[in-house]
C-alpha cells in the first residue's frame, strides 16, 4: 500500500516537471521527463512492485538468491580451473593418447632447456666509440 503511494507520489510529481518543461517550450525534454515519470505507476499496474515486496521480506526467496550466488561461483571457478588446464576431460585424454605418436616441428623459437639455447651475444666492451661509430656509419651512408 505505501509502496503504491510512493511510486503515484512519484509519478505525479515527473509529470508536474514534465508540464513546466513543456511550458518552456522544450517539449523533447518534456516528454522525455514524462516517459520516465510514468514507469512508477506502470510498475505498480503490471504488479512487479507487490512482487518485490513479497520477495524482499521473504527468507526463502534470499535463500534462493544465495544458492544462484553459489552456483554462479562454483560456475566460474570450474571454468577458471578448467581453462587452466586446457580444456575438458575428453579433451586431455584426447591429447595424451596422441602425444607419443606425434613429432613436433622445429620450432622457430628455441626452447627454454639450457642445452639447446643458442649461445648469448657478448656485450660490447667500450660503450663510448662504438655506439656512435655505428651512428657515423648510417650518416655517411646517407651522404650526412
Amino acid at each position: 500500500m505505501i509502496a503504491e503511494t510512493v511510486c503515484a507520489a512519484v509519478s505525479a510529481a515527473g509529470l508536474g516537471i514534465a508540464v513546466i518543461t513543456a511550458y518552456r517550450k522544450r517539449f523533447l525534454a518534456a516528454a522525455r521527463i514524462a516517459a520516465y515519470s510514468l514507469v512508477p505507476v506502470a510498475l505498480v499496474m503490471t504488479g512487479v512492485v507487490d512482487w518485490l515486496a513479497d520477495t524482499a521480506f521473504s527468507p526463502t526467496a534470499w535463500a534462493g538468491f544465495g544458492l544462484l550466488g553459489l552456483s554462479w561461483v562454483l560456475f566460474a571457478t570450474t571454468r577458471a580451473v578448467e581453462r587452466r588446464r586446457g580444456g575438458t576431460r575428453k579433451e586431455r585424454k584426447a591429447a595424451r593418447a596422441a602425444a607419443p605418436e606425434a613429432v613436433a616441428p622445429r620450432a622457430s623459437a628455441p626452447s627454454l632447456d639450457r642445452g639447446t639455447r643458442p649461445a648469448a651475444r657478448p656485450a660490447p666492451a667500450s660503450r663510448g666509440e662504438d655506439d656512435f661509430s655505428d651512428i657515423e656509419a648510417i650518416l655517411k651512408k646517407h651522404g650526412i
